[in-house]
């Protein structure tokens, strides 16, 4: 677990075509994850099994699909994706970044 997470020290992670992750800081129960993303790139559509998640659109703007239902969503939006709900975004500008979180944390990104 990370008591402080200090951008300037924290490497990206590629995790995509366009995608890349930095890992924020985290407790059992909850973990905040930033997403950045190249225009044009795609979150692929999926869903959890034990998470729940929350995503703030820090820049930019998404197309975002949450069960069949599209809404662009710009800078200052958020969603919501409850476990066993299908999801997937992508990336409508440049430089477009969401701050996910995870309830629980996401044993699989550490």
């Amino acid at each position: 677990m990370k008591t402080f997470y200090i951008d300037r020290e924290t490497p990206w992670e590629a995790v995509g075509e366009g995608v890349k992750r930095k890992i924020m800081t985290w407790s059992d129960d909850l973990m905040m994850v930033c997403v950045h993303f190249a225009k044009g790139a795609i979150g692929t559509p999926h869903q959890h099994d034990i998470h729940d998640q929350i995503a703030y659109v820090a820049a930019g703007s998404f197309e975002v699909t949450i069960e069949g239902e599209t809404r662009v969503l710009k800078t200052g939006d958020a969603y919501r994706a409850v476990k066993h709900e299908m999801h997937g975004v992508l990336a409508l500008e440049d430089n477009s970044v969401l701050i996910d979180t995870f309830t629980p944390k996401r044993d699989d990104f550490l």
